[in-house]
């Protein structure tokens, strides 16, 4: 385990941490720096991976990717990134690039107090959920998980202090009004290379290095952050709630 030895550190090795990823590999693409900075730090972290399925990549092939190898890719990332627990909500074909055809209702249910890593049962002080983008799957987890963060009163309904969106490499492509502008960063200069390897693991989904899904992206997008902050590399975050 690291020493603690900035303000940062002292922070972050104090949190529990709570992802909310629409697929495997949405966790790795925007937050497995912190993750693993945060676990070094001796915090704690959680992952719920809402669906996993079979489909066909848009590559002009036609080849198929089976929902069995992204959770076997998404177990293997868990386990690299040694995080605490991780759970996933659904694993059928219906459901997967669906989500936005579930009762908004339903999926607000499951992040708030059905599933077994829920707010209300983990009572994380950290959340990092997917912002809004134009695949369906995250608008759709946005808006339930935003939902299901809403404040309240604490002795009726937990509250998280720290509320956080989390960058994909797609979000280049969004209306104007909706692009991803960071306002917390966090400096992942020492863990860049456990973020790209954790990324790694979700081999089926990589693309060549021109695609904006590859690792060279990645790296690129976590050393222009770090250059927007100057740190080596970063993580940026949309803030939605801060409560001290």
């Amino acid at each position: 385990m690291k020493s603690i030895s900035t303000p940062a550190d002292e922070y972050l090795s104090k949190q529990r941490l709570l992802v909310i990823s629409p697929h495997a590999d949405d966790e790795s693409f925007g937050c497995a720096g912190t993750m693993a900075r945060i676990k070094d730090l001796g915090g704690e972290v959680y992952v719920i991976c809402v669906s996993v399925g079979t489909l066909k990549h848009f590559d002009g092939t036609g080849h198929q990717v089976e929902g069995s190898t992204r959770e076997k890719e998404f177990l293997a990332a868990m386990e690299y990134l040694k995080v605490d627990d991780h759970e996933i909500l659904y694993r059928d074909a219906e459901s997967h690039l669906r989500l936005d055809a579930l009762p908004r209702r339903d999926l607000i249910a499951q992040f708030e107090e059905t599933a077994r890593l829920s707010l209300n049962r983990l009572r994380p002080t950290m959340l990092a959920i997917p912002v809004s983008s134009y695949n369906q799957d995250h608008e759709a987890v946005f808006r339930a998980a935003f939902t299901a963060a809403r404040p309240g009163v604490p002795d009726i309904k937990p509250v998280q202090p720290l509320v956080l969106g989390y960058n994909n490499t797609s979000l280049f492509w969004s209306l104007e009004r909706e692009k991803f502008h960071p306002n917390f960063y966090v400096d992942i200069s020492d863990y860049l290379e456990r973020k790209l390897a954790a990324l790694f693991m979700h081999r089926s989904q990589m693309r060549d290095a021109v695609h904006h899904s590859s690792i060279e992206n990645v790296e690129h997008m976590a050393r222009l952050r770090g250059s927007e902050v100057s740190v080596a590399a970063a993580e940026g975050f949309m803030l939605f709630r801060h409560l001290l």
